[in-house]
């Protein structure tokens, strides 16, 4: 398995090994002119990253007989490391899709309560309406601006200027209008309720029609004989 090696000696040394000279890894060969490696003293971890971590194929050995045998290169510490991992990683999947879920939670109760303060504002009576009447660009005093529906309305000053009375809503619908012109609505849309109003002359009216309380006068006659 790529994961496992084997070890073996086929061809055992005769040398003694305790006349050999002492060196950090074990004891130096004359005949052979190499360290020979005391394996016999370390541990099967050792003996593991000994031939993980060295390249060259000719080392020279000392093993027990119970050392001789295949090796698996996994150690218990790296499957502690790839189990640890394998935990981050789970937890780290779990909080990423619980911080998407909560910030999708977030985003749609904000949809939510805009769409609520929206649909409450065109219930809402708080907008103040202006504005300004004209005829041919000259002010026009005496205009009437009534709310449509209602008795409640305003007349433009001598500049042509009005305010209405009470604040109104969306969707509310103001009817301009002046004696032989052309009548105009003006829908509330927003907030910005300033208006400019330019009115036409109404050129189907064919007089202009006037109402109030007639007086009614007896006419004189003189008598004939």
């Amino acid at each position: 398995m790529k994961n496992q090696f084997h070890l073996d000696i086929t061809t055992p040394c005769s040398e003694n090994f305790d006349q050999f000279s002492p060196t950090s890894n074990g004891g130096f060969c004359g005949s052979c002119e190499k360290e020979v490696i005391d394996f016999s003293v370390m541990t099967t971890e050792d003996i593991i990253t000994f031939f993980k971590t060295k390249a060259t194929q000719n080392t020279c050995g000392r093993f027990n007989n119970n050392q001789l045998k295949t090796y698996n290169v996994e150690s218990k510490k790296n499957k502690r490391i790839g189990f640890i991992t394998t935990i981050g990683l789970t937890c780290l999947a779990f909080f990423s899709s619980f911080t998407a879920q909560a910030q999708d939670t977030v985003k749609a109760i904000a949809q939510k309560n805009n769409k609520s303060e929206i649909k409450a504002s065109k219930f809402v009576k708080n907008i103040v309406v202006k504005g300004n009447v004209t005829e041919n660009n000259m002010p026009l005093p005496g205009a009437n601006v009534v709310l449509e529906g209602t008795t409640i309305g305003v007349a433009t000053d001598f500049d042509g200027n009005f305010e209405f009375p009470e604040k109104l809503k969306i969707g509310d619908i103001l009817i301009i209008s002046y004696i032989g012109m052309e009548s105009q609505k003006i829908v509330i849309e927003n907030k910005d309720a300033d208006l400019n109003i330019a009115l036409n002359i109404d050129m189907k009216a064919d007089a202009c029609i006037i109402m109030g309380k007639v007086a009614v006068k007896d006419v004189y006659k003189s008598k004939r004989n």
